[in-house]
């Protein structure tokens, strides 16, 4: 059942009907949805864009202006591979790098249709290895990194783990974070027709998705749940209770337990897909970012 918050939500957004499938359509709208439901970004000491390899665009958030060296956190933005980057996520990273404690570099990767399947997961990679090697532009000596990132990006943030565990970046990964991740294209889980219609991502916006990525199924960078998961750094994995992709989340923390990865999983009860980008529609999400984060702290031993 939903909270009371994402009850009025889900009312306001079924009554206003979907939304053209246009690319255009669907960027324009998704910007102002998350302008209108998100909180401000607030201050931070450091905010500053970065360009990596590739031009690929990133941004800087720490809440100090200098630091020692040590971990920092690479962000992998959601957004069906279709959507989102520096602008719509940045007031999650701001606040994950103010309860983190540490720099969060947000990375903006390439989107489909203009460039499909695997354009953003050799970004991300890309991106990965970039910051490994302690860029002097990042200003801040990196001992490690933490990978994050939500829905798609919690896809790339699966993959990427996978990539550096198989040929190690100039520094090692100390956990991963997957927000409600997209997990396995090779099969339907329960979870895509329970909440196929009513609960904000629809199984036709899904669809609509996944022509214009165009994954390749049995690819592991489209569904890591088929490859082999052992080694992976430590993971916090939050699902969301109403969201056609829960179970995907369920099944990847379930093999990663089995693959005897150290995992901690949390399941935000009442809500739905793309929370984190909905904490001033939905006063309530505030605290499941914070346990997830929470969570992070503790995984990394960066726990006050």
């Amino acid at each position: 059942m939903p909270r009371p918050d994402v009850r009025r939500l889900l009312d306001y957004v079924n009554a206003a009907g979907p939304t053209e499938l246009d690319i255009e359509i669907v960027r324009k709208s998704q910007d102002a949805a998350v302008e209108q439901a998100d909180l401000p970004m607030g201050d931070l000491a450091t905010v500053r864009d970065l360009e990596m390899p590739g031009g690929i665009r990133a941004r800087l958030f720490d809440p100090r202006e200098s630091r020692e060296p040590g971990p920092v956190v690479l962000w992998l933005h959601g957004g069906g591979f279709v959507w989102g980057g520096v602008e719509s996520h940045q007031s999650l990273c701001a606040q994950a790098a103010r309860e983190l404690d540490l720099p969060v570099v947000l990375v903006e990767y390439r989107l489909a249709p203009e460039a499909k399947f695997p354009a953003a997961q050799d970004d991300a990679e890309t991106a990965a290895r970039w910051l490994a090697g302690n860029p002097a532009e990042l200003g801040r000596e990196v001992r490690s990194l933490v990978l994050a990132g939500d829905s798609a990006g919690g896809l790339l943030t699966i993959v990427t783990a996978m990539a550096l565990r198989d040929r190690p970046a100039a520094v090692g990964v100390d956990a991963h974070l997957v927000i409600y991740p997209v997990a396995d294209e090779s099969r339907e889980y329960p979870s895509e027709r329970e909440f196929a219609e009513g609960y904000l991502l629809t199984a036709a916006q899904r669809r609509w998705f996944r022509e214009q990525y165009q994954p390749v199924p049995d690819d592991v960078r489209a569904s890591p749940l088929l490859g082999d998961l052992t080694g992976l750094p430590p993971a916090v994995v939050m699902t969301a209770e109403l969201d056609p992709v829960r179970d995907h989340g369920r099944a990847y923390a379930a093999a990663l337990v089995s693959a005897g990865v150290p995992t901690v999983f949390q399941e935000a009860k009442g809500i739905v897909h793309a929370f984190v980008l909905m904490r001033g529609a939905v006063p309530s999400a505030r605290a499941d970012v914070s346990a997830a984060l929470a969570a992070l702290r503790g995984v990394t031993g960066t726990a006050a």
